[in-house]
């Protein structure tokens, strides 16, 4: 079966059939693995093999009960301008490094969690978000996706006012108010992604498609990010990288176009799943 790794109350589970069921990790393995999700991803190739053996059908829930699927990270990283249309469309010059910011783990949302909208400069930016599984320092771009548990769908949530508050710009506040980083809605093992350097990722608003692109727009792919991370600080199992937002922003609209409450976010990676935001 296909790894898919969620968090539920607290829990670490598999995700079985077609994404209606969950089975406890804890439980289905009779305690070899902890119901602590973060003590996981150290654990993930052996968590691969464990999980093809899994016949059980599970229990089915309710999507919106969902926790982040790596709730509690070490590190939470950001990169700004990594597709080349978003770029260009913000009318910044193709970055020659990552320009790498933190988001703060106290916004780190559910898949499902409402957005609390209470500033008039609030934007959307969907993200292909990767989880590390063994961490380390100095990691090769040729062994980069070894150390990768899988992916997921994000949303990078940003006040751009606050953003835009200082020069140079502050980056790491500005996406890190309240609920500005939900993503899930579980992690697809990266072992299962045949085309995982050309995933299709897009953004619905209101039923509106205003993201549309595939990762292999990335100017910094997820394999160099990881290397280009881990030369400079030492990764840890569970911690979560934002990797980028292709163009469609609502900042570079014109006229520029913000979240409101009410609004609902749907945001998608083909092959991995989508989540769902209201905006209250």
């Amino acid at each position: 079966m296909v790894l898919r790794f969620a968090t539920h109350q607290g829990r670490a589970q598999l995700v079985v059939g077609e994404g209606t069921h969950l089975v406890d990790l804890e439980q289905v393995s009779n305690g070899l693995f902890s119901s602590d999700p973060m003590q996981s991803f150290a654990r993930w190739a052996e968590l691969r093999e464990f999980a093809k053996t899994i016949t059980a059908v599970g229990e089915p829930f309710d999507p919106l009960t969902l926790d982040a699927p790596s709730p509690r990270p070490a590190q939470l990283f950001g990169i700004g301008l990594n597709y080349r249309s978003h770029a260009t469309e913000t009318g910044a010059p193709i970055p020659t490094s990552p320009l790498t910011f933190t988001k703060f783990a106290s916004a780190i949302n559910s898949p499902y969690g409402d957005i609390p909208i209470k500033h008039s400069t609030v934007d959307w930016e969907v993200e292909l978000v990767v989880v590390i599984s063994t961490g380390g320092r100095d990691i090769s771009v040729a062994s980069a996706w070894d150390h990768i548990a899988g992916v997921c769908v994000g949303q990078d949530i940003s006040d751009r006012a606050l953003q835009m508050a200082t020069q140079p710009p502050q980056f790491n506040l500005g996406k890190s108010r309240q609920g500005y980083a939900p993503f899930g809605p579980w992690i697809t093992d990266s072992a299962h992604l045949a085309n995982r350097d050309a995933l299709r990722v897009t953004c619905l608003l209101n039923s509106q498609e205003v993201q549309n692109s595939t990762t292999d727009d990335l100017i910094f792919p997820v394999d160099y990010l990881v290397s280009y991370l881990s030369g400079i600080v030492e990764l840890s199992a569970g911690d979560v990288i934002y990797t980028g937002t292709p163009s469609g922003v609502g900042a570079a609209r014109t006229p520029p176009q913000f979240l409101s409450s009410g609004d609902i976010l749907i945001s998608a990676i083909e092959g991995v799943c989508s989540i769902t935001n209201l905006c209250i």
